[in-house]
């Protein structure tokens, strides 16, 4: 569902100017993780607090989206996270390789019909760019509740030179579910009982 435009948006994004300044957290010197598609920050905000030694970036293509998400930030204090407004590869474009360490996708659109295939952020285009921006024997990590997406995503990853290291239908009765930390969409699904698919692999 489209967010809903909202008001004085780039204003409030500026108030919090500071924890756009992505950059900061490759020049520290810490490992650094990347979100693509952070939408509200619940996930970002988890992570950031829950690992102060990790720094993360959080990308979002929609401004209305991610002024939440840094509001959240704000209002938690958390030195160890930043966001960018762009597309992940357009992004990209501005790194050099192996910045990051880690690279989460959550809850990705799963862009249903055939002929969107190719937008879906595991078609092989964007594992092109995620081998690019990811330091070798770096994870990919994805969690979905669209069972389609889902194996299409080990079917690319597989022949495009990522290892599957971790694969589950049903995140919250495995073993992988130690340490998760959900998202907003997470939340609701597992509320409604839907079960969540989750991948981990490896870079080779």
């Amino acid at each position: 569902m489209r967010m809903r435009k909202k008001k004085h948006t780039y204003e409030r994004i500026q108030a919090c100017s500071n924890y756009m300044n992505w950059y900061e957290m490759i020049e520290k010197g810490k490992p650094v993780h990347l979100e693509i598609g952070c939408g509200k920050g619940d996930f970002i905000c988890g992570m950031a607090q829950k690992f102060p030694d990790i720094n993360f970036v959080a990308v979002e293509k929609s401004s209305d989206v991610i002024v939440i998400a840094v509001e959240k930030a704000k209002n938690l204090d958390l030195p160890n996270v930043k966001f960018v407004i762009a597309d992940v590869r357009e992004f990209a474009l501005y790194l050099e390789p192996d910045i990051f360490s880690a690279i989460y996708l959550n809850f990705s659109d799963p862009w249903h019909k055939r002929y969107q295939y190719n937008k879906r952020l595991t078609a092989p285009s964007f594992l092109e760019t995620y081998k690019k921006i990811l330091k070798p024997d770096s994870k990919i990590i994805l969690k979905t509740d669209n069972k389609d997406l889902f194996d299409y995503s080990v079917k690319t990853l597989s022949s495009n030179n990522f290892k599957i290291e971790h694969k589950t239908y049903d995140l919250y009765n495995s073993e992988f579910i130690d340490g998760n930390v959900q998202t907003e969409y997470e939340r609701n699904f597992v509320a409604q009982g839907m079960p969540i698919c989750y991948l981990e692999v490896i870079v080779l």
